[in-house]
């Protein structure tokens, strides 16, 4: 059985701005962090078809802190997928940014591949803190 998250977000900004907190890694590190310590996770990202790339944080008793990842599709300033591979786990994450107008731009996130209901719980959490994470920076 495999199971998806489908999200959206709204945030008062422009597709560029979006585009690039998605794309950047320092703006990346801005808004994913360690779920647990708020702690920015390093990572070396890069909005390149094929690209290999890892977000990293302390590890844990139950996990060793990296994320792995390929980038699949870029398609600035509307979509972006790759791979999220952690703890065993191997998802595809796809983002698909629309505006709608009056400065708004939403945010629709697609993660497919997880495996079972406690994996997806886990998503939703980590997802919806980061987006919340990724509001703020976009104000910076």
């Amino acid at each position: 059985m495999s199971l998806t998250l489908s999200l959206d977000f709204q945030y008062k900004t422009t597709l560029e701005k979006l585009w690039f907190a998605l794309t950047d890694s320092s703006k990346l590190a801005k808004w994913v962090c360690n779920i647990q310590t708020g702690e920015p996770m390093e990572n070396n990202f890069k909005p390149v078809v094929g690209h290999r790339f890892q977000f990293r944080t302390q590890p844990t008793e139950y996990w060793d802190g990296v994320v792995e990842g390929e980038v699949l599709i870029v398609d600035e300033p509307n979509r972006l997928s790759y791979t999220w591979g952690s703890g065993g786990e191997k998802h595809t994450v796809v983002w698909t940014l629309q505006d709608l107008g009056d400065g708004k731009v939403n945010l629709h996130l697609e993660q497919s591949g997880i495996s079972n209901e406690q994996a997806l719980g886990g998503a939703k959490y980590g997802w919806s803190k980061w987006c919340s994470e990724l509001e703020k920076a976009l104000g910076q």
